[in-house]
């Protein structure tokens, strides 16, 4: 009986990766700045290569049911399927920006990245980058935009 919380908890804690049962991803992290969880999923029924994905915020009030406090959320385009959720201060204001990072199919796999900000209980799109290399730093690419603005 006390093993599902406390699975719950982990789950909450750790980032995540899940394989809907259509084959879609879904990855959770906690968000640094409010101590929340972010989720990020591709769109139902889409295929993995193409389409879209949201992005949504939970507040960490019950660690029994961590998705029970929606904060905020948005859906975006994607080409590729999702690789990963960061954080990472690229305007250099002291508040973590939330990142998705999707890799495009095909022979390059190549990188593209969306950056958003989280503010006044909204989530808004910083900025967003693509055609970044394999290999390349999806942040880097995404903070040297920023100090270009």
């Amino acid at each position: 009986m006390h093993r599902i919380p406390a699975v719950l908890l982990c789950l909450a804690i750790s980032s995540a990766t899940f394989a809907a049962d259509d084959g879609r991803i879904v990855k959770t992290a906690t968000y640094p700045q409010t101590k929340g969880i972010a989720v990020v999923a591709e769109g139902d029924l889409e295929p993995r290569s193409i389409g879209s994905y949201s992005l949504r915020l939970y507040a960490k009030n019950d660690p029994a049911f961590p998705y029970d406090d929606f904060i905020a959320g948005i859906v975006r385009p994607r080409d590729g399927s999702i690789e990963s959720i960061r954080f990472a201060d690229l305007d250099r204001d002291g508040m973590p920006e939330i990142v998705v990072v999707m890799r495009a199919a095909g022979s390059g796999g190549f990188l593209s990245a969306d950056a958003f900000r989280f503010q006044a209980s909204s989530l808004t799109l910083l900025t967003s980058v693509s055609g970044i290399e394999g290999d390349g730093d999806p942040l880097r690419a995404l903070a040297s935009k920023i100090d270009k603005r």
